[in-house]
């Protein structure tokens, strides 16, 4: 036989050996050695986060993402809460002379603080001072014309109970001396008018605070509701913000609250709850809540953001 076809032979009859063994060779191969350490799991590549949300959708209830904290609880009362608020001021005042005139001087500007009664402006009153002037000789006139009824008066009556006099006499004397007090009164009351109108031509504050707005100045003509200032009350000064409906039933007046704003950082004002509100906003869902603080020195200002804490255990 030749050498060729022998060894044809034989390289088929390996290979029909190994289809033979090829299913437990193939198992073998992915066992591993003796003495090896186990082969780990591939991970799988993590999810694209527009996937990711998708994905925990579809997972069964109470099961969460992989690598994805649980929500934290919401609370629906109590506890703390911290809420947005501006200060604002309790009486905000548009002051007007009270009767026509010039302005003859201005005593303060927009960002001054005032106190009450103090003088925000003067007009002028060369002509009330004359005014007045004429209303004393007035009175004065009048009571010298009283005095004359009276004594005439009475003498009538001394000779009427003589019956020196008539009766007709007597009774016009009576007439007379009661006309000249009436006329007395008439003039101590243009004279009073005169004298209050000479006083009004000084426009004081009726409250003490800050003047907002100044709307006048000097030589400039004010009418009877010409708007000459806006004095904001800053002593105590409230504090609105808005809380979710859901607290309504924990809120209470009286409650304290404490107030921070940027003007003074890391500094503490402290009031209390003076008015909440009665009806939800519809839009929101929120009720306004009002708290009062003291602002004894005045540094708190109407406008200012404020963040508030209140405590609704």
């Amino acid at each position: 036989m030749k050498p060729t076809f022998v060894l044809l032979l034989t390289l088929t009859a390996l290979g029909l050996a190994t289809l033979g063994c090829g299913g437990s060779g193939a198992a073998d191969a992915e066992k591993p050695a003796p003495g090896a350490p186990a082969a780990t799991k591939a991970e799988a590549p993590p999810l694209p986060a527009d996937v990711r949300d998708v994905a925990s959708v579809a997972k069964p209830a109470g099961q969460t993402p992989e690598g994805a904290a649980a929500p934290a609880p919401v609370s629906g009362l109590g506890g703390l809460v911290v809420a947005n608020g501006e200060l604002v001021s309790p009486v905000r005042s548009e002051l007007a002379v009270k009767n026509p005139g010039r302005v003859a001087s201005v005593s303060v500007d927009a960002g001054d603080r005032v106190h009450r009664g103090q003088t925000l402006l003067t007009l002028e009153s060369d002509y009330l001072a004359l005014d007045l002037k004429r209303a004393e000789a007035e009175v004065a006139r009048a009571q010298a014309a009283a005095g004359e009824a009276e004594r005439d008066f009475k003498r009538k009556a001394e000779l009427l109970a003589k019956e020196s006099v008539s009766q007709a006499a007597y009774d016009r004397s009576r007439s007379a001396h009661e006309a000249a007090l009436a006329a007395v009164l008439s003039a101590e009351a243009a004279r009073d008018l005169t004298r209050q109108k000479l006083a009004d031509v000084v426009l004081v504050s009726p409250i003490t605070g800050v003047v907002a707005e100044r709307r006048t100045d000097v030589g400039e003509r004010l009418g009877d509701n010409s708007v000459a200032f806006v004095v904001a009350q800053t002593s105590p000064i409230k504090v609105r913000f808005r809380l979710p409906e859901r607290y309504l039933a924990t809120l209470r007046e009286g409650q304290a609250v404490r107030a921070t704003v940027d003007p003074y950082p890391g500094e503490v004002f402290t009031g209390k709850v003076t008015q909440i509100g009665g009806v939800v906003d519809p839009a929101t869902r929120t009720v306004l809540v009002e708290t009062t603080l003291p602002n004894t020195g005045g540094r708190l200002s109407p406008g200012l953001f404020a963040r508030v804490e209140i405590d609704l255990k």
